[in-house]
């Protein structure tokens, strides 16, 4: 039975009912908390249509009490949101995933973390998906910039890049870029000027990335929104999940960046003159299509050399937290074998005899973790090589052989594309690039599909038509 009490003003006027309905005992025969809600009055209708209206809602409500249907309307967006990440941490969601959520969630939280999650609405929502778009809901600096010359202040104070990087956690790369002047993470700034015990306005300007996010990267933050609400309507904390109602932009999806075969060709040649460990993993990036991380953490017991192949099945990535640390690859279908042509594993063959002397070389120092690419940096010799050092290697390789840009992710693309033109089978090269769905290969390589199937018209007109015209 529901308890109804007036609550009144300072001149004794009823402005409000309280209604309680009680939950009963748990398990230890402690009374629980009972289901509140508050009627206001209102000042616009007479006092007897307020409570015909209070009568109505007393009957809903406490037929939503027996139902187990009733909202909670107290809980934040925010509050409730740390309760969902939780669980998806426990679900067993990847780090690298909630990382990026952790990061989303900052501006999320600036526009509705504070608003109760049965007064989300959809125009809520929406508003916040045009200001991400305009770039003006993103109130957190996103880099930071050296204010000034990082290598003579570190030389001053008698710390060397190496001890800073040890004390503080942050890659060697991010610390190169801040002695070259460049921006890094607002976040790692911070980290560093901790550790060196200085504010951070001392050593960094922060810049707030003012720029407006793309239709894609805001359908991220649509999906993260939705996930979160999702979760309280199933467990019938708020009637419907407003998100489900709201608009996000569409997602377009940018055409692939891919090198041709008179790029191919110069690559190829470049490498030549190069180390044979950037000779050997820039070839199984080309030949493989695997994804950066997927090369990087290979092992040596990952080759099969019987049956000239190789088993993926780990990814090497970074976080600020973690350092460089081995997950599982992105999806079940994303573990798989790799066929390699002879001319692969013969390069394979010859760096592994480079791969032992230089280990010898090494001596006490080698760690042995068993990775095909590792670094050789003082104290850290053998160890797994950082992802971010790929593409650095790359940007300069570029540069000394008078190429376009590069970046590990387009040697995926050309093999993708390159398999396409040759009118191989999707299902097989969906399966090597190990995506999930041929469906995941059809729609990013659309364009490509498009212009083999020109190809094909002009091919088959060739065949059939004019033939008997010649």
């Amino acid at each position: 039975m529901a308890c109804v009490e007036p609550r009144r003003n300072r001149d004794g006027e009823i402005i409000s009912y309280r209604i309680r309905v009680n939950k009963g005992n748990d398990a230890n025969g402690e009374r629980l908390k009972p289901y509140v809600m508050t009627y206001k009055m209102d000042p616009n209708i007479s006092n007897r249509q307020n409570m015909k209206i209070l009568n109505e809602i007393v009957a809903e409500f406490e037929r939503q009490c027996q139902k187990g249907t009733v909202c909670d309307g107290k809980q934040t967006f925010q509050q409730y949101a740390e309760y969902a990440m939780k669980i998806k941490e426990r679900r067993g969601v990847k780090h690298s995933t909630l990382v990026r959520y952790r990061q989303m969630l900052k501006d999320i939280y600036e526009e509705i973390g504070y608003v109760h999650l049965v007064d989300i609405k959809p125009q809520m929502l929406n508003q916040f998906y045009e200001s991400l778009e305009k770039g003006t809901a993103r109130k957190t600096p996103e880099r930071a910039t050296p204010k000034v010359d990082f290598k003579q202040y570190l030389k001053k104070r008698k710390i060397t890049q190496e001890m800073l990087h040890k004390k503080s956690g942050v890659g060697m790369m991010t610390i190169r870029s801040v002695i070259r002047g460049e921006n890094i993470l607002f976040e790692k700034a911070q980290v560093l000027c901790e550790t060196l015990g200085v504010p951070l306005s001392t050593l960094f300007k922060c810049v707030t990335d003012e720029r407006g996010l793309s239709s894609k990267t805001i359908c991220e933050y649509h999906r993260l929104i939705s996930s979160i609400l999702a979760l309280a309507d199933k467990e019938m904390i708020i009637p419907f999940n407003p998100a489900s109602k709201a608009t996000p932009p569409r997602s377009k999806r940018k055409k692939v960046n891919y090198f041709d075969y008179d790029e191919v060709e110069k690559i190829v040649k470049s490498l030549k003159d190069e180390p044979i460990k950037w000779q050997t993993l820039v070839n199984l990036l080309l030949i493989t299509g695997a994804r950066r991380g997927e090369i990087v953490g290979l092992k040596w017991d990952a080759i099969d050399w019987e049956k000239n192949r190789i088993f993926i099945h780990v990814n090497l990535l970074y976080s600020t937290d973690r350092g460089i640390y081995e997950d599982t690859t992105k999806t079940e279908e994303s573990e798989r074998y790799i066929a390699l042509p002879e001319e692969t594993m013969e390069m394979l063959r010859a760096y592994r005899k480079w791969y032992i002397k230089t280990s010898t070389e090494f001596g006490s120092r080698w760690n042995n973790t068993g990775f095909l690419f590792f670094q050789d940096k003082s104290g850290n010799e053998g160890k797994p090589m950082h992802p971010d050092t790929v593409n650095q290697w790359l940007r300069s390789f570029a540069q000394r052989h008078g190429l376009g840009h590069i970046n590990p992710h387009a040697f995926r693309h050309t093999m993708a594309s390159l398999l396409l033109h040759g009118n191989m089978d999707i299902g097989a090269i969906s399966k090597r690039l190990g995506h999930a769905k041929i469906s995941t290969t059809l729609d990013i390589y659309s364009h490509i599909l498009k212009e083999s199937d020109e190809q094909s018209a002009e091919t088959i007109a060739d065949i059939v038509l004019r033939k008997e015209m010649a």
